[in-house]
């Protein structure tokens, strides 16, 4: 159901609210750039800093600018079932196409509690459902043999696999087959995941090259494999520039640099170091992003 190069949408803030004009022209530069779906309030949206009514807002205004062009699939995630279940409530009422729900944080709970938790809320609403595995955000792993389990329900539909572990990650593949879209959560390990049976990527660079992204996945289904080597090694820079700091601090200054968005970043995120920024600045102009 989901595959291709998605992007998880940075939030755009404006004198201490959410810009919804500059999230309103973000959605149009992805599709124009061949993005195949937005997941809006993932943690490149800063979700974590987001009050409940942005967090719906920032939904709503995905759903209603993307106009079915691609899916939506809005993160819906929460370290408590019951906040979950009313996030995705929201989502599936405002027209969302899916669910991006990341696993529970700070609490840790065991690989049955996990199970319970993602059954819970695939029960309770009618939307696909995609778990986020990120274990150093989460200090918890949603072991392959769990995820063979969640797959058996009909609209937990794909994973995002975010552990940088490619044994991981093919163990899932191995064991869920057709019944799971494996996607990448790490730019770096898009096309290895590919190789392996993966369907795409929840992307953070997309953010500023969505078309060079959504060429890399299409270069690889049309089995053009030297081509998508190109591009990965390509964005490469990018993907390392992206992550000099914590995300979404990089990729927010790059859409800066762009002139994309104000220059705004919710505590207890703070701006680059000037080093880090000189660095990132150089990657972007050497990419041709900014002169």
């Amino acid at each position: 159901m989901f595959k291709g190069a998605i992007v998880a949408i940075v939030t755009p803030f404006k004198n201490g609210v959410v810009d919804e004009e500059a999230l309103r022209e973000l959605i149009e530069f992805q599709i124009e750039g061949g993005t195949d779906g937005i997941v809006p309030c993932g943690t490149t949206g800063e979700s974590a800093t987001v009050s409940h009514e942005e967090h719906s807002r920032i939904i709503e205004i995905t759903v209603d600018a993307v106009r079915k062009r691609v899916p939506v699939i809005a993160g819906t995630g929460s370290n408590s079932t019951r906040e979950a279940i009313r996030l995705t409530e929201h989502a599936h009422k405002v027209g969302a196409d899916g669910a991006l729900m990341i696993t529970p944080y700070y609490n840790k709970p065991t690989q049955e509690g996990l199970y319970q938790h993602f059954k819970t809320v695939a029960e309770a609403v009618p939307i696909p459902i995609v778990p986020y595995n990120v274990p150093s955000r989460t200090g918890g792993n949603i072991l392959p043999e769990t995820v063979a389990r969640l797959s058996k329900i009909s609209n937990i539909v794909g994973i995002k696999e975010a552990t940088g572990d490619l044994r991981q990650v093919s163990k899932v593949v191995e064991l869920c087959g057709d019944n799971l879209a494996v996607l990448s959560g790490d730019d770096f390990t898009v096309l290895p995941i590919l190789a392996v049976g993966g369907k795409g990527v929840i992307s953070v660079v997309s953010n500023i090259i969505p078309e060079d992204m959504a060429a890399m996945i299409d270069a690889f289904e049309a089995g053009d494999l030297q081509k998508a080597r190109d591009l990965h090694f390509k964005m490469s820079p990018i993907m390392d520039g992206c992550f000099l700091e914590t995300n979404p601090i990089p990729v927010k200054e790059a859409l800066v640099m762009m002139g994309k968005i104000e220059d705004e970043i919710r505590l207890p995120l703070w701006k680059m170091s000037d080093a880090n920024h000189q660095k990132l600045r150089k990657i972007m102009t050497d990419y041709g992003l900014i002169k």
